[in-house]
């Protein structure tokens, strides 16, 4: 009898958390697509004004750092950029919320490093490679992940997407040797002989193969151990486009 109530409360409290969970929005993702033509004037983004953020989420709390870009282009014609790539660093991963001379940042990030997540013995690097963009669309913005509900439970995409986004931008996004294309909505300006891109949304980091921990079943679900599969990724890209004076 013990049993048979334990098991109909867990199916009680999974109902409960299913029903109360809100529907992260995450990027659309698909197979990889036909990388941009890089026509037009190229210029070299400046890696030192330019980042990868991350953040990561579980019940007990979040964690969140930057991931450094050391090399990339972006190609306009006139005012539209038409191309853009760049790669990061993933060996160079930093963890912001704890001391980065602690032992828990330097068990965090081994165990980032690990096979457990980024593999990073195996693939040392992530790129992203523009297919496409298009002016903003709100209607583009649809995939929805339902996650349980925690204090820490990760911010929805209308809540961290940028303000005031100019553009719907597409590209295949390569991590762990998975390549998938997605779209998310940035804001593109062009001042001052400078291009800047910025951007701020949530991918499913299962669809990269980082899936340890995921919520897969109905009791890692109940625990609090388990670490959401939302994950909010942005970046930030200067270049110039014609050399300082």
């Amino acid at each position: 009898m013990r049993t048979l109530k334990t098991t109909l409360a867990m199916v009680a409290a999974l109902f409960l958390v299913s029903a109360c969970g809100p529907k992260e929005k995450t990027v659309e993702t698909s197979e990889a697509k036909e990388v941009a033509a890089a026509t037009g004037e190229a210029m070299m983004v400046s890696t030192d004004k330019s980042m990868v953020t991350w953040i990561g989420s579980k019940p007990a709390g979040k964690h969140n750092g930057t991931i450094p870009i050391t090399d990339g282009k972006i190609n306009v014609e006139g005012t539209e950029i038409v191309a853009a790539s760049f790669q990061m660093d993933i060996t160079d991963l930093i963890v912001l919320d704890m001391p980065a001379d602690s032992e828990f940042n330097v068990k965090l990030r081994n165990h980032l490093m690990s096979a457990d997540f980024f593999d990073a013995e195996n693939h040392p690097t992530a790129t992203f490679e523009m297919t496409g963009a298009e002016s903003f669309d709100a209607s583009k913005v649809t995939s929805d992940l339902d996650e349980p509900v925690t204090e820490y439970t990760p911010a929805s995409m209308g809540d961290i997407m940028v303000e005031n986004p100019t553009h719907i931008i597409s590209g295949n996004l390569t991590m762990r040797g998975t390549t998938k294309n997605i779209s998310f909505p940035a804001v593109v300006s062009m001042e001052n002989g400078m291009v800047k891109a910025k951007a701020n949304f949530n991918i499913d980091r299962t669809e990269w193969g980082l899936k340890f921990k995921e919520r897969a079943s109905l009791a890692e679900k109940l625990k609090d151990d388990f670490i959401y599969n939302t994950v909010n990724v942005g970046f930030e890209l200067e270049a110039a486009t014609k050399p300082a004076l």
